[in-house]
Parts: structure tokens; sequence; C-alpha cells
């Protein structure tokens, strides 16, 4: 069976073309997906994998099938006892005790994981691809990766021919299991030997936490740090709510303290007043998932990009059912706090 790579560019452009026909997937989604998992398979059989935990939404679509869209990005967890083990050594605990630790802990961890993302992960990366004469090339910018591939198709220019492998180092990533992640073409061309992977990946529970906290804060600020490209997180609480998550991640009352905590430290966040944002009362019945106002405008106008440019697999429902469904679904988790039904 010849692998993927190992075919002319000619016949990786023909072989993606049949499975997007087979699949009803666009056909540069397809590509962009063999490249996330090639990077995957590297990441994940490398000199770094047992620091590294693969999450957020496109773990959630690669290696549970929870959500039924297209994830173009990367999120990876280096495990802070390991780029960090003299700070926690000091503290006697994982997480800073005072806000001044936690600004030296930031700074001191971020410029550890950038040295590691320039001086390891990305030129390893950068290896791998002219081993296999692959045409990509690997840029790292601070903690974050870049593989920029030559594409051979484009939708509305919504996603970029740029897998973003981004790093961060401020958590353990637990819970985790190993999980196999296999590209979306596969099925469609059994002739055909696509990349595959068996990463780390953090657990559905902790990622529902860290996405509903996310949207709890963009409910509060009106706005999502880092711009656009937001609204898939409110398509993925739903999808965990449908696939049973949502319900033991609310009775998870542990690993929901965790996140707040772990959060309150390294991402403290305050209203556009000035107001502190309170992640604790957030997973104590006080979650917001249906924002209001302009940030309700500019969230429907960035899921409507989404919707454009073939991300959902199915057939998307309008943005005020999802926003609806948020709503009822912050009320569940809110009402599951014990002391609060």
């Amino acid at each position: 069976m010849p692998e993927f790579f190992a075919l002319s560019r000619e016949d990786q452009r023909e072989a993606l073309l049949v499975a997007a026909e087979r699949s009803g997937r666009p056909l540069h989604l397809l590509e962009k997906d063999v490249w996330v998992v090639w990077a995957l398979r590297h990441l994940f059989t490398g000199a770094h994998s047992q620091h590294l935990v693969f999450k957020g939404g496109t773990s959630l679509s690669k290696a549970y099938g929870v959500i039924r869209r297209f994830s173009e990005d990367v999120d990876l967890t280096y495990d802070i006892r390991a780029i960090a083990p003299d700070l926690i050594e000091k503290a006697d605990t994982p997480w800073p005790t005072s806000r001044s630790q936690e600004k030296k802990w930031s700074k001191t961890i971020r410029q550890r994981l950038a040295d590691l993302v320039s001086r390891s992960l990305a030129p390893e990366l950068a290896a791998a691809l002219a081993e296999q004469g692959l045409p990509a090339k690997v840029r790292a910018e601070g903690e974050q990766v870049f593989l920029d591939y030559e594409a051979f198709g484009q939708g509305t220019g919504y996603v970029q021919p740029s897998v973003l492998l981004e790093f961060g180092a401020r958590s353990t990533g637990e819970p985790h299991e190993p999980r196999a992640v296999a590209c979306d073409a596969a099925p469609h061309l059994a002739g055909v030997s696509f990349p595959s992977a068996t990463p780390q990946v953090m657990r559905p529970e902790r990622t529902f936490w860290e996405k509903a906290t996310a949207i709890h804060v963009f409910c509060a600020q009106g706005s999502f740090r880092g711009g656009a490209r937001f609204a898939r997180h409110w398509h993925d609480v739903t999808r965990l709510d449908a696939g049973g998550f949502v319900d033991s991640a609310a009775k998870d009352r542990a690993l929901a303290h965790a996140v707040a905590e772990q959060k309150s430290i390294f991402f403290a966040e305050s209203t556009p007043d000035g107001a502190p944002i309170d992640y604790r009362a957030a997973v104590t019945g006080a979650l917001d998932l249906a924002p209001s106002g302009d940030a309700r405008k500019t969230l429907a106008e960035d899921y409507q990009r989404m919707v454009d440019d073939g991300l959902l697999l199915d057939d998307a429902e309008p943005f005020d059912a999802l926003l609806q469904r948020c709503h009822a679904l912050a009320l569940k988790v809110n009402a599951a706090v014990p002391g609060t039904a």
C-alpha cells in the first residue's frame, strides 16, 4: 500500500480529490488535516513526547470524534513539572502562591518554552520534513510553531495553508490518556496509507471546563484574546454535552476547581470596568455561556465565517439556536453544583 507522501504531487492531489468527492468535505480541509496528523505523529514519537499532551478542539475531533467540525490548529501542553521542576520544588506545589510569584513563574516558563521550541521542537520537525523531502517549511515564533505547506487548494481564506502548533507549559495536562488519531481522508481511500498517531490526549471533561471558562470570560469582556476564530468554542461545548461529557465534567468538582484555580493564577482577567473575573464563581453556579449586545454580534459574525468556509461537517444550526443551547447548557451546569439546585 503506497504512503500518501510517497505519491507524486499530482497523485496526492488526485487522491484528495477522490476523498473529497466521497466524503463531501472540501479538498483544502482534507489536505490540512493530513499535515495536522503528520505533525502529531512526529511530536509524539519524538524526544519530548513523554512531556506533551494534545488538547483543545482538534483533540475532541481527532481523538474522540465528539465534534463535527474541522479543527485546524494543534494545542499542546508541555508538562509544567518537566519545564519548571526547580520552581515547583521550591514552592512545594505546581502553582505559584502569589501574584508576584506568578509573574516570575510565567516569565521564566515562557522563556524556557520559547527556547525549547526554537532549539529543539521546531528543528526536529524541520529535519523530518527535509528527510522526507516534503513541500513544507517550519518557522518558530515564541512558543508557537508554524508548519507552512504548499497547498493544492483553498477555500474562502478563513483556513490558511499553515498548521499552528501552539505550546503552553503552565499546566500538567491531566487527566489524559493515549488515543489513536487518523486522517479524515483515510476511510475514503483504502488503497493509500495516510499518516497516523497515538498522542497523549487531555480528557474531554477538562477540555470542557477550559472552553467553558474561556467563553465565560468572553461573555464578561465582549472580546476574545487572540482576535478572531473563537466561535468554535460554542459549537464544541454543545457537542461535548451531546456526547455526555458535560454531565461527567459537572460532577467532577475537583476537576472544575482545579481548572478554576489554575486559570485564576495564570490567566487572570478583568471586565471592561476593571473588576476581576471570578473563575471560581464560574464553576460553582455562575457560569455564563451566552453573550449579549455587541459581543453577541461579534460572535455571530465569526460563526458565519466558520460556516461559510465549510468547517462544520454537518449542516450548521442557526446561530440563535446555538446560543439558546448554550444558555440552557449553562443553566444545567450551574444547577449541578451541590447546594444550588
